[in-house]
């Protein structure tokens, strides 16, 4: 017999000591099934999106079980396994994640699905209870206090510079992001930190030559 062979015959023999009965497939699939529906749970408590999508939600708990299908196949087979490869490597999925958070529990439920279906059980549900002690922790940290995005509309751009006084007085950290300047006046989006923020809109409104002034937070970068 030659390496080859013997190579060959070695790695068959492998897959076919790995075929999993059954009862323990059963048992592999439910345990994920819970461990989705644990991060099911945990995603609808720390959502704060204001679109909630419930497609996402039930897919994020689920994927987990599917994942864990594909194990369970590709350790029976090692013509799956490379057909699972192949096939895989040609999918593109192109649904936009819109939020950083979505994309941690779309890869915690794909790796619990790998972790169950090699049969680590324990570590799955250690992985489970640390990923929401991390994030429990994280929410419970105080957060830094976001700018505020004022919007200025006026009728004479001559004024500007009282305006950036009155702003200077009731703020801080004052950045010009953004100046348009029309035929009929000028419009203006600053960035400002403030603990005023009525008395600063009311300042701003008896400014000579401000027409409208909107105040807005905002939760991601904005760049113009």
């Amino acid at each position: 017999m030659s390496f080859k062979d013997a190579l060959r015959r070695s790695v068959f023999e492998g897959f076919e000591q790995m075929e999993m009965p059954t009862a323990q497939v059963v048992v592999t699939l439910g345990i994920t099934f819970l461990i989705g529906l644990y991060i099911y749970v945990i995603y609808r408590l720390v959502n704060r999106g204001s679109m909630y999508d419930r497609s996402f939600h039930t897919t994020a708990a689920l994927i987990s079980v599917v994942t864990a299908g594909i194990i369970i196949a590709m350790q029976s087979s090692i013509v799956i396994s490379l057909g699972m490869v192949g096939a895989l490597s040609i999918v593109r999925f192109r649904t936009a994640i819109k939020d950083a958070m979505d994309l941690l529990f779309l890869f915690w439920s794909i790796g619990e699905g790998i972790i169950c279906g090699a049969g680590l059980f324990e570590l799955g549900v250690i992985v489970a209870l640390a990923v929401t002690g991390g994030i429990l922790l994280l929410e419970f940290l105080p957060a830094v206090r976001k700018p505020y995005l004022l919007i200025v509309n006026g009728t004479d751009a001559a004024y500007e510079d009282a305006l950036l006084a009155c702003l200077r007085e009731y703020g801080r950290g004052i950045r010009v992001r953004a100046r348009n300047l029309k035929t009929t006046g000028f419009d203006m989006v600053i960035e400002i930190r403030t603990d005023r923020e009525k008395e600063l809109i009311q300042a701003l409104g008896a400014v000579t030559g401000v027409d409208s002034v909107s105040l807005m937070t905002h939760e991601k970068e904005v760049r113009y």
